[in-house]
């Protein structure tokens, strides 16, 4: 535990990538730092927190929530208890919040939820970074699965199932439409290094 501890000493930014399992976290990751970063086929390959540092930039990949692929309902509680506790006790140093969905299934997933009078976690996990006070960025990925007549109405109902009022064009400097299997993080690299700007990190740019 003390040698974990000390691999993380002096970190004074870091950006979390959080979302549901198999959206992409692990693919945009690898896309956006060129690292090989743990990429699995079946949901709930990532299980504990995956850490890529730069000097004192800490990029890290949260383990995937909601249904995982051959985890029993028992371990998919605690590692979404893991990630709750993660986020809450190093919510000091946490900078920025990557919140990542899946822009094609997101609207679909939610409607299932709200069928069961129950909310999506992929919400749960949106309140709780604004209620620490993050800043978030909703990286929309899988858009190259969305007819092109209809993104921008799809990221307006997304917007409005996270109470962002539409259209979504209002929030450029929060949603970044992206397509990790398509090599497109375009958007994403844009807002991220527009935080790192916003905290004067303008040296941290050449990690992207």
């Amino acid at each position: 535990m003390a040698k974990k501890t000390d691999e993380l000493e002096g970190i004074n930014f870091e950006i979390i990538f959080s979302g549901r399992s198999n959206v992409g976290k692990s693919s945009i990751m690898k896309e956006l730092t060129g690292k090989n970063v743990k990429v699995g086929k079946r949901p709930g390959v990532t299980l504990k927190p995956t850490h890529i540092r730069y000097s004192d930039l800490l990029l890290t990949d949260l383990p995937g929530f909601g249904f995982m692929s051959g985890v029993k309902d028992r371990k998919q509680d605690i590692v979404k208890d893991q990630i709750v506790r993660y986020i809450e006790k190093n919510a000091e140093r946490i900078n920025v919040a990557v919140l990542v969905i899946d822009g094609a299934s997101f609207l679909e997933i939610v409607q299932r939820w709200e069928e069961r009078n129950e909310i999506p976690i992929d919400i749960e996990m949106f309140e709780l970074f604004q209620e620490l006070g993050f800043d978030i960025i909703l990286a929309v990925n899988k858009v190259d699965k969305i007819k092109t007549d209809k993104l921008d109405a799809t990221l307006d109902q997304i917007c409005d199932k996270l109470n962002m009022l539409p259209p979504w064009r209002q929030w450029l400097d929060t949603v970044a439409p992206i397509s990790a299997k398509k090599g497109d993080l375009k958007a994403l690299k844009s807002l991220v290094r527009q935080r790192l700007h916003n905290e004067k990190r303008d040296d941290l740019f050449k990690y992207f």
